[in-house]
């Protein structure tokens, strides 16, 4: 029997290479109460009913005052900016996620993400390329974190020179994050963090609305659809989170299939021989090793009994995915990667309103880019296992994944 918490046990740092053993001890009960007085939920059917349960919030202006997440700064702290939809409950949460996607996918722009595969593209392509000559190199800071990152650049209207400096900015505030020795600093630098983001994001729009070009900045701040258009406080607040999801996640999500295939060489065989095999690998890889493993920031509207357990009104919830993702009792052999496993409904990308907006450029990010590093790449081969992780428990990844590589197929 632990006397460890179990908010502690999934957030220390020595279990980040492999989490999923405690993960499963913990769903021996769906709901774990922890003694901060935080709810975890730990398997796949109660993760689900909550994800489209409207007396979850994930508001956090709905937690009972003193109910602390524990985990990191709050990203909206101090009020300096609304929150993002993500942020929100219905009908708040609806009409801001409704004027966010008008220029990213359908209804009113069904071919954004198709129409972007060739630049995908060549984007890999380039980086790929760029690898020749080496014996060696690191998939995270080679090839993971800049093609996400000049993917969304190119999608907001973000000049390729800026790059480096808001990179800077939003490694500060994904650090808040993660569990920090000194909390206090760490809100501090979040904070300044988000506001210099800010304020960079303001004079960008102010230039994209004088010069509006086919970006999604643009889109924002010129769209005029039924419901108006985006006040510049709440395109700021929403640029800050595509800038953030829109690559923190997807590097992950790379940096995870790359593992995964390279201590599976009949996975990196399957891609490089079958491209079509791709589509289902990625969903068998975001239910293996999802990106984002605990949704934090939910809230009790009122009592909810779950499982035969009752979760008070105000309570902090966490919705532990990566646990449902590995429930026996939804998924055969669930500890297995098994890149042609059918019915793969996973909570890689969560579920109901709040499903992951950025999902389909995701998956085609991740489909391109492991079937070109399976194809090119000879010999590829780990350095270190496990490699060393980022301090997150909530976006996990390898923060570098050291590869040697026999040099490079056409």
């Amino acid at each position: 029997m632990h006397t460890t918490s179990p908010v502690r046990r999934i957030t220390d740092q020595a279990v980040r290479a492999d989490p999923y053993p405690v993960y499963a001890e913990l769903r021996g009960t769906p709901v774990v109460r922890d003694d901060s007085g935080i709810h975890l939920v730990t398997t796949y059917w109660e993760i689900r009913n909550l994800l489209q349960d409207p007396r979850i919030s994930s508001d956090a202006r709905n937690l009972a005052p003193g109910a602390d997440p524990l985990v990191g700064a709050e990203p909206d702290d101090e009020g300096m900016l609304p929150p993002s939809f993500i942020r929100l409950d219905p009908p708040e949460h609806d009409r801001l996620r409704r004027l966010a996607m008008r220029p990213f996918g359908p209804p009113h722009s069904p071919r954004r993400i198709h129409d972007m595969r060739g630049d995908l593209a060549g984007t890999v392509t380039g980086l790929i390329d760029g690898l020749d000559g080496r014996d060696r190199f690191d998939v995270v800071d080679d090839f993971a974190y800049p093609f996400p990152v000049a993917v969304i650049c190119q999608l907001l209207g973000v000049p390729r020179e800026d790059e480096p400096h808001f990179r800077r900015l939003v490694d500060v505030v994904v650090a808040g994050l993660s569990p920090a020795e000194d909390p206090e600093a760490q809100r501090h630098a979040v904070r300044q963090g988000r506001l210099e983001l800010g304020q960079y994001l303001a004079a960008l729009i102010e230039g994209h609305r004088r010069h509006p070009g086919d970006d999604m900045l643009s889109a924002w701040i010129t769209d005029e659809g039924p419901e108006g258009r985006m006040s510049l406080l709440e395109v700021i607040t929403n640029a800050v989170l595509l800038l953030i999801a829109g690559h923190e996640t997807t590097v992950n999500l790379i940096t995870n299939g790359m593992l995964t295939m390279l201590r599976q060489p009949a996975v990196l065989e399957l891609l490089r021989t079958e491209p079509m095999a791709a589509a289902r690998a990625v969903e068998e890889l975001l239910r293996y090793e999802p990106p984002v493993q605990i949704l934090p920031q939910r809230t009790t509207l009122t009592d909810v009994e779950v499982a035969g357990s009752v979760i008070p009104k105000g309570a902090p919830v966490w919705l532990l995915l990566a646990s449902g993702n590995r429930d026996p009792a939804r998924f055969p052999d669930p500890d297995r990667f098994d890149p042609a496993r059918e019915d793969n409904q996973h909570l890689g990308f969560g579920f109901g309103v709040h499903a992951c907006f950025g999902a389909p450029l995701a998956r085609l990010e991740t489909q391109i880019a492991l079937t070109e590093l399976a194809r090119r790449l000879r010999d590829p081969q780990l350095v270190e296992d496990p490699p060393r992780y980022r301090p997150s428990p909530i976006l996990r990844g390898p923060r570098h994944l050291p590869v040697t590589i026999n040099g490079l197929a056409a």
